[in-house]
């Protein structure tokens, strides 16, 4: 049986698969804080019909809270706020609170500085597993190759999604996170090596624009789905469904990702041939791994370690904070933040596939490489910059989300072309160690981040400081690769 196009379908599984991983990513910050509304009434009703109702109680000032799922919490009325003239009851809930990991008898400002912080941290502690798996995962996917690869990262990270339904506080939830993090590194070293297996050159950039774009699309569709299981069956039963839907794809994936282009039984000699005959590594032979000595002591390689040191915490910004910062800022309801908060990752998907496509395209007209990737990196910085200024200067949450989609493109436009780099300057078995230490570097840069996050209160101000990080990114590329051409192996 032969398969036209078998590197689409490669690349398609890939995407899949980045899509889940960003569905369990998001799994927590969405669950964590939500603003919950109850309507106002003089007495709950028992009906199957109902919606969640509030009613007060004047004997201690309280307000009896009860879902249409039946759950009850009872409130004082100092921590409730109202909306449409005090006829509907806005209430905090969501992991945070069903965990007691907050104070809920502190003031408001109090819980929210507490929720965004303990996020903070379990986060970082994610981050720290994550980068300690981007370094390991590079060499882990160059040892035993792409397809064995991806099956680690994938049961690692989905039964640790599925596991977090039994977390009871904060050591235990954070412990489920690092164990997430271990897992859901792999795909991105994992992937850049793929596509340097998978495609050739003038191909590559926009087959990593793909899966970046996928990276988006998760996001898209993770305040949605996630939201809407949570609204349904509870945060327990989110993260089981959520975590067992990576153990499914591992079968279309063994099963279609036999081997590589040389030896697959399934690709098409003419497909064969287009990919090997369009890969400069593909003319070297006996090509050894480069160890991290020695990829840390080429100049160029810190294009690619300074400039996701810099530029990747802009993304991981918005992944963490950015529900609560619409809940905060905006005072989004449950329901308003789900449809509002995946807008922004529809400009990041459109600018994954644009940055991918552009430095191909420019290559396809003759271009070299060196040019292609510069131009487009630059290109994706201009767009960045004016759009988060705009964006925390905005006065509705539409305003907001739409601008910050803009923001999202440039960052997806460079950060495609960054991370092609790798491949540009390496052969197959330093492409994944090299794009490891990368994402190792950009998980160092949002630890800082996240830990400098703590000492501003100021939503817009926190997202606003993200725009000097571009020409810091950008700054360092430029001043450390030279000319963007295959490092040669030293005889």
């Amino acid at each position: 049986m032969k398969i036209k196009g078998l590197r689409w379908w490669v690349i398609g599984l890939i995407m899949l698969i980045t899509i889940i991983n960003y569905l369990d990513r998001g799994t927590l910050n969405y669950m964590w804080v939500a603003n919950i509304e109850y309507e106002l009434v003089d007495q709950i009703t028992n009906t199957e019909n109902r919606e969640n109702q509030a009613q007060y109680i004047a004997a201690d000032k309280t307000y009896r809270l009860v879902a249409k799922n039946g759950k009850e919490i009872i409130r004082d009325a100092a921590h409730i706020s109202f909306k449409n003239e005090g006829k509907t009851v806005v209430n905090k809930e969501g992991i945070a609170y069903d965990l007691g990991i907050v104070d809920k008898h502190a003031s408001p400002e109090e819980t929210e500085k507490q929720a965004k912080d303990i996020l903070g941290t379990i986060t970082i502690f994610f981050m720290i597993a994550y980068g300690i798996s981007q370094l390991f995962s590079g060499k882990l996917y160059d040892k035993i190759g792409t397809r064995k690869g991806f099956v680690v990262s994938v049961l690692l990270w989905g039964t640790a999604d599925a596991l977090t339904s039994l977390a009871r506080g904060k050591i235990s939830l954070t412990a489920f996170r690092m164990m997430l993090g271990l897992g859901e590194a792999g795909p991105w070293p994992g992937t850049t090596k793929s596509n340097a297996e998978w495609f050739p050159q003038k191909e590559r950039a926009f087959a990593q624009g793909l899966f970046g774009a996928a990276a988006s699309i998760g996001s898209i569709l993770a305040p949605i789905i996630i939201l809407m299981l949570y609204m349904s069956l509870g945060w327990k039963v989110t993260f089981v469904v959520v975590g067992g839907l990576g153990l499914l794809w591992l079968i279309p994936w063994l099963i279609i990702n036999k081997k590589g282009p040389k030896e697959h039984p399934w690709i098409t000699e003419e497909e064969k041939h287009y990919i090997l005959s369009g890969q400069p590594e593909a003319k070297i032979t006996n090509d050894k791994g480069k160890s991290w000595g020695e990829l840390l002591s080429n100049k160029k390689n810190y294009s690619v370690i300074l400039g996701r040191f810099f530029l990747d915490p802009i993304w991981w910004m918005f992944v963490t904070y950015l529900p609560m910062y619409l809940i905060a800022q905006f005072d989004l309801n449950i329901k308003e933040l789900a449809f509002s908060a995946w807008i922004p990752y529809v400009g990041a998907m459109v600018g994954s596939i644009a940055g991918g496509w552009f430095s191909g395209y420019l290559i396809r007209k003759g271009k070299s490489v060196n040019y292609a990737r510069k131009a487009a990196m630059l290109l994706g910085g201009i767009i960045i910059i004016p759009s988060i200024i705009a964006s925390v200067m905005a006065q509705s949450a539409v305003m907001a989300v739409v601008l910050m989609a803009f923001v999202l493109a440039g960052f997806q436009f460079t950060m495609t072309n960054i991370q092609t780099l790798a491949s540009d300057l390496h052969t197959g078995k330093s492409v994944g160690s090299l794009a490891g230490i990368g994402g190792a570097a950009a998980v160092l840069g949002t630890i800082l981040a996240m830990v400098f996050a703590k000492y501003i209160t100021s939503w817009p101000l926190l997202f606003g400081l993200l725009g000097a990080l571009v020409p810091l990114s950008l700054i360092s590329i430029f001043l450390t690769i030279g000319k963007i051409e295959q490092i040669e192996n030293k005889k």
